[in-house]
């Protein structure tokens, strides 16, 4: 009997995870590798899924394709893979269950830069090996993106008339990522030719079910459901789940009775969860007829109006006139008595912003959030605050976004951030959930009024946002790309690396004048010579002209006066700058804030001398 004449007359029982039993076995490198490398294992965990009672098993291939293979080296593997995968469920299947030809989703919860055309060519790899080796049916599995699941079944539905099961895992009970409702999913799915529409992974039995009973049985298609034991717990550095069979057993039945036809297991189910399914299910009469509890309709969220932001928008202001705008590093130490004093100098020289990085070069100073709020509240300053992606996960970095919308800081620089092992603590971990430009994108989302998965934040954040950029490169064309992109993807405007030379500044116009996007030019006070050597030689984008630092060095034994020569040269490019530039970016080097002042008074009364107009003393 075929598959589905099997499944329109009873409920069939799937197989469980089988990354939680290899992972438990001790392998957590590549599980798909197995295949290769310990056949005879991952032939143990079919066999224990069949002895417990599954009807049908899954190929050990869930990620077995180019772009996740890749990860591992392993990208010109993707035949040999796939055909072990097959061959290993074969033997342990021995006509006694169904193989089906498991593919899994590549994009995942956060934003994807995986184009379309990347997806369909490393999918259409992956089927044509698994199509080769004879499965019983293909199973589409755990896609957060739904635009990649129609994607991919529409694909296979033309190259193939076996059975194909496509499961979507959901963002919250009844709503996909995108906000799809689960009903309107299904349909789409089934109007592609799907056989077997369902839910799998992230959703433990209770909330699987809460949304089943959202859903009407489809008209041509059948039912599945594959949950996850439970939510995953944390300890001594290992995932593990805890849900226990009985309260899968007890929960059979109503899978049952929502009208489902394939039931399986996904994350942390062991055969112990699929006997307990088994023994309640197997060889039952599926339901033909379900009441469904409510309809899901389609979320039109009208989300509520931005904050009002407290100052005028810097990328608004630029563009207007000539700003002026200083970093000043937030103590390394618990006194804050200097930076404070530095900021209320600077404050009196008139600047636009106060700008605080995020740890940089991952050495650890008082965040930046706690003393930009400081200075709003106490000096009523606008602080810029740097957002690094080492430091915090997508939901560390949400919620540190919402944090600074609550306390009424819009202004913000999004970065990548210094690898942690340049900085004090070597040992410590760099998170890098997003880059840059996923951070960008995701901080525009919140002023969408949508989380950064989706939901529906009741209000609209008014995040003003700067992107970074190094013109310190051998090729100004290639970082201008990188401008271009991030413009793409929703920055506001540009705050620059330091720049050292008048060439490097009429370089960097020229290569930048045809962008929409205002560009804060950085410059920053020499110190003295070793403070040249050390930027120029061992500061990651940051590089200083010879002629500047035999000028430098030529002072080395006279520290005031280095000093003062630093001064000199910065105002010189001061001058060129804003022949050129309306924003100038003043970095300061060591909490000596004195330098700053005197540039940000300097460059402020140039402006109006290079204008011709009344850029005078303005409120902040």
């Amino acid at each position: 009997m075929t598959f589905l004449d099997k499944l329109k007359s009873q409920i069939l029982i799937g197989d469980g995870a089988m990354g939680t039993l290899l992972y438990s076995f001790g392998k957590d490198s590549c599980l798909e590798e197995l295949n290769l490398s310990h056949p005879e294992k991952i032939q143990e965990i079919h066999k224990a899924y069949i002895e417990a009672g599954a009807d049908v098993i899954q190929t050990n291939t869930y990620a077995a394709n180019y772009l996740k293979l890749q990860r591992y080296g392993l990208e010109d593997s993707v035949k040999a893979i796939n055909s072990a995968a097959v061959q290993n469920a074969k033997l342990a299947a021995q006509h006694d269950a169904y193989v089906l030809g498991t593919i899994g989703g590549n994009r995942g919860i956060k934003p994807s830069t995986l184009s379309i055309e990347e997806l369909k060519r490393s999918f259409r790899e992956q089927l044509y090996c698994l199509l080769l080796e004879g499965v019983d049916g293909l199973l589409l599995e755990t896609f957060y993106d739904f635009e990649e699941l129609e994607t991919v079944l529409t694909i296979a539905r033309k190259e193939t008339k076996l059975p194909i099961i496509a499961q979507v895992s959901l963002h919250e009970p009844g709503i996909l990522q995108d906000q799809t409702p689960i009903n309107e999913a299904f349909t789409r799915l089934e109007n592609l030719g799907a056989d077997v529409i369902g839910l799998n992974c992230r959703l433990g039995p209770h909330h699987m079910l809460k949304t089943l009973e959202q859903i009407e049985l489809p008209k041509h298609a059948y039912l599945s459901a594959y949950p996850n034991a439970s939510l995953p717990a944390y300890t001594d550095g290992k995932f593990h789940y805890e849900g226990d069979a009985d309260y899968f057993k007890k929960s059979a039945r109503s899978f049952r009775q929502e009208g489902v036809h394939l039931l399986g297991g996904c994350c942390g189910t062991t055969p112990s969860h699929i006997q307990a399914f088994a023994a309640e299910l197997k060889n039952s009469v599926p339901v033909t007829e379900k009441v469904v509890k409510f309809e899901t309709k389609k979320i039109i969220i009208e989300h509520g109006a931005a904050a009002k932001r407290e100052f005028q928008p810097l990328e608004e202001i630029v563009k207007e006139r000539p700003s002026v705008i200083v970093e000043l590093d937030t103590p390394r130490k618990l006194d804050t008595t200097k930076f404070m004093e530095g900021a209320k100098a600077l404050k009196e020289a008139g600047i636009d912003a106060i700008t605080m990085a995020d740890n940089s070069l991952a050495q650890v100073r008082i965040s930046n959030e706690s003393l930009g709020y400081l200075v709003k509240q106490e000096l009523g300053m606008r602080p810029l605050i740097h957002i690094a992606c080492r430091d915090r996960n997508i939901i560390g970095l949400q919620s540190h976004l919402m944090g600074l919308h609550t306390l009424g800081m819009h202004d913000v620089l999004a970065i990548t951030g210094d690898p942690a092992r340049v900085g004090d603590f070597p040992g410590a971990s760099s998170v890098y959930d997003v880059s840059s430009f996923e951070l960008i994108q995701m901080i525009k989302q919140l002023n969408e009024g949508l989380s950064f998965s989706g939901k529906d934040l009741g209000q609209k954040t008014a995040f003003s946002i700067a992107g970074a950029f190094n013109p310190n490169v051998r090729s100004v064309e290639k970082a201008v790309k990188r401008l271009e992109k991030k413009i793409e993807y929703g920055a506001d405007y540009f705050i620059s690396q330091p720049v050292f030379s008048e060439e490097k500044l009429i370089e960097v116009y020229e290569h930048t004048k045809h962008l929409n996007a205002p560009i804060y030019i950085g410059l920053m006070p020499l110190t003295g010579s070793r403070n040249a050597e050390f930027l120029h030689n061992e500061v990651p984008g940051i590089k200083i002209a010879q002629s500047i630092r035999d000028r430098m060095a030529a002072l080395s034994d006279q520290p005031l006066q280095a000093a003062r020569e630093g001064i000199e040269i910065t105002k010189s490019l001061i001058d060129t700058a804003l022949d050129l530039f309306n924003g100038i970016y003043l970095i300061t080097p060591f909490l000596r804030y004195e330098l700053t002042t005197e540039l940000a008074i300097y460059a402020r009364q140039r402006a109006s001398q290079v204008r011709g107009n009344s850029y005078v003393e303005n409120s902040i």
